[in-house]
């Protein structure tokens, strides 16, 4: 068989299965279609697939297949976090600044300081810390990666559970916001490369002073020519970022910080966000299942991996319980907000992916925090949905201020 075809029955295996597992399965209520993909990328992976079926496994994700898969899951995951950028709604942030830096802080805060502790942890033991990795950026990596929140599938849960209009939903929204741009801001304090760091600030300057022509550019446009000036500008951010050592995505993400959402209309933003996670995401996820490996010491990455999600549940949780006592949230408020807002999802492993890219963690810690991701997501909705109701029924939902 060819390459192409070798390609498109690799294709075939991303789309089909998860497809059927989730439409078969009826896994909905606690595993989305998004969060199915996700999982059946690990299954055919090396860990399970590569490990049952070696010699198939070698033969459809031959190093050529790999690469070309490879090339359209950056293409997509570039998109979905540019579109993340722009889904950013800072102006309401600042509106309610004191109740939305208050949560966010603490809902970051807290976990972080969870995920630093199991990493100091993790520390002690060979194998989780990457080669390249100062042992602040390993724990700080790890840390922030337990205390992500991941804003687009956020939506799509809030969506779900009919909230994403009301005054909570977009209380969540503004919280998660801020938590973004605070992820963001970290993953590029630990890129800093003290080699590279005058490229790194000549970046940062040139994307400063190119956004104001870039914008007042977008302000003259039509709308047709907008969607692709943006392109460009995606592209070359993500160009720039990843040439100063700064890691492509963080330049995506950049890119759509600075566009406004009036621009394309909602609608097709939406529309296009929904595209994206239907085309070109599941490529993104069997590449990241690609990457996972649990031989190190057989399964102790699923120890990682709850202790982990222990972190992560438990900090924001805490995090949050600790905002609803400062801010006088009603009964049941808290465990909501703290329960909607540990949800990882995407981000979460867009995040680990970079540190694996840069060898801050290992493949091993890598597999751990893809557990992680998958089982926090899982828990969201069986656990928020009969809280909901009960709130519901109290009017907790329905008069929540906005």
């Amino acid at each position: 068989m060819s390459t192409t075809e070798i390609f498109l029955l690799a294709m075939l295996l991303i789309f089909v299965v998860p497809f059927l597992v989730w439409r078969l399965g009826r896994t909905d209520y606690f595993a989305p279609l998004v969060i199915v993909q996700i999982i059946m990328g690990i299954i055919l992976g090396p860990g399970v697939m590569g490990a049952l079926f070696p010699d198939y496994h070698k033969f459809v994700f031959n190093p050529d297949v790999v690469k070309t898969l490879n090339g359209v899951a950056q293409w997509g995951v570039m998109l979905f976090v540019m579109l993340a950028g722009i889904e950013l709604d800072l102006k309401k942030v600042w509106q309610h600044r004191r109740e939305s830096v208050t949560t966010a802080g603490l809902s970051l805060g807290v976990p972080l300081v969870f995920g630093c502790a199991a990493a100091l942890l993790l520390m002690n033991y060979q194998g989780w810390m990457g080669a390249k990795a100062a042992n602040w950026q390993f724990m700080l990596g790890t840390g922030m990666a337990c205390a992500v929140t991941a804003l687009p599938v956020l939506v799509l849960l809030m969506e779900k559970l009919q909230i994403l209009r009301q005054p909570m939903g977009q209380r969540i929204l503004r919280y998660a916001s801020l938590d973004d741009v605070a992820i963001w801001g970290v993953l590029a304090l630990i890129m800093l490369d003290w080699e590279r760091v005058g490229r790194q600030l000549g970046f940062l300057v040139a994307f400063a002073l190119l956004t104001f022509a870039f914008r007042r550019l977008m302000n003259r446009l039509q709308n047709s020519d907008r969607w692709y000036v943006a392109m460009i500008w995606l592209i070359a951010c993500s160009f720039g970022a990843d040439w100063a050592g700064l890691h492509f995505m963080v330049g995506a993400f950049l890119a759509g910080v600075v566009m406004d959402a009036d621009w394309f209309g909602q609608e097709q933003l939406d529309a296009l966000f929904k595209n994206v996670l239907l085309v070109l995401m599941p490529v993104f996820f069997l590449s990241t299942g690609l990457r996972t490996k649990w031989d190190l010491g057989g399964y102790s990455v699923f120890f990682v991996g709850g202790l982990l999600l222990l972190a992560s549940v438990g900090g924001k949780l805490a995090g949050a319980h600790i905002a609803g006592k400062l801010l006088n949230w009603k009964s049941g408020e808290a465990s909501i907000i703290g329960w909607l807002l540990q949800s990882k999802g995407l981000i979460e492993i867009i995040f680990a992916n970079i540190l694996l890219d840069k060898q801050i963690i290992t493949s091993e810690t890598f597999t751990a925090l893809l557990l992680m991701a998958v089982g926090s997501t899982m828990l969201t909705i069986p656990i928020v949905y009969p809280k909901l109701n009960r709130a519901q029924h109290r009017g907790l939902v329905s008069q929540a201020s906005s």
